[in-house]
């Protein structure tokens, strides 16, 4: 099984690694730009208690981006069942499905954290204060969340792979579920200013729970444990269905 799983992932591995500096250029953008535009610009009006906008900005861009990466890392896996057919090489290998699933998610998960590593980075030189984040309890924590956040977009990102069938209806995927978690789960602003009953169905998106965790440990807050259990939850559950989608392929 764990052959199986290496074996999947390191296919996505010598792909990433042969398109690394492509791939790290391409990440910096959009985090530039949201650390110039709010962190920067914007942020200079907004003063917190807890410490600047900058701050309280990079645990949910990290978040953000976690999410982003993870899901569109995997979503090349529908190309290859609709369109290339190569999934298919998969299906014929003696490999289990369980293995398939698992390293394709793995593989999502590397680009997610090797581009949530450039974030911290650029945080850091925008002049973000991350001196909590220096302890290694912390900071595996930190990587635990992150973690939990990539594996649960990345398994949807496998799910809709096995379930939609045109590249259009793929990137609706994008349109209906991902934007509006963008914007709405605690990513830019708190949930706290957001309507009761809009509230209450924002904070059971994962994404809200991983912002919201990234956060205070940035802050030095409480751990929530509860955000950390719910995100385990989420991963259980997607990799259940993710498992069962594959396996019809199979069937």
């Amino acid at each position: 099984m764990i052959d199986d799983i290496i074996t999947v992932f390191w296919r996505d591995w010598i792909v990433l690694k042969r398109r690394l500096t492509k791939f790290i250029l391409s990440r910096m953008v959009a985090p530039i730009l949201y650390m110039t535009a709010f962190g920067w610009g914007l942020g200079r009006s907004i003063t917190l208690e807890s410490g600047s906008y900058l701050d309280f900005l990079v645990p949910g861009i990290l978040a953000l981006n976690s999410m982003n990466i993870a899901f569109n890392s995997i979503t090349p896996v529908h190309a290859e069942r609709i369109y290339h057919k190569s999934l298919e090489e998969y299906i014929l290998a003696p490999i289990a499905p369980a293995a398939f699933v698992i390293g394709k998610i793995l593989a999502a998960v590397l680009r997610a954290l090797i581009s949530s590593t450039m974030i911290i980075g650029l945080a850091l030189m925008f002049g973000a204060s991350l001196e909590r984040l220096m302890s290694p309890s912390t900071a595996i924590i930190f990587l635990t969340a992150l973690t939990l956040n990539s594996i649960v977009f990345a398994g949807i990102g496998f799910l809709a792979a096995m379930k939609i069938k045109t590249y259009e209806e793929m990137s609706q995927v994008n349109t209906y579920i991902l934007l509006p978690m963008s914007f709405l789960c605690g990513t830019f602003f708190s949930t706290a200013t957001l309507p009761s009953a809009l509230r209450l169905l924002i904070e059971l998106l994962p994404l809200t729970h991983t912002a919201q965790l990234l956060r205070s440990l940035t802050f030095g807050a409480d751990l929530s444990i509860g955000s950390l259990i719910v995100l385990s939850i989420y991963v259980a559950i997607i990799f259940v269905l993710d498992l069962r989608a594959f396996r019809r392929l199979t069937d």
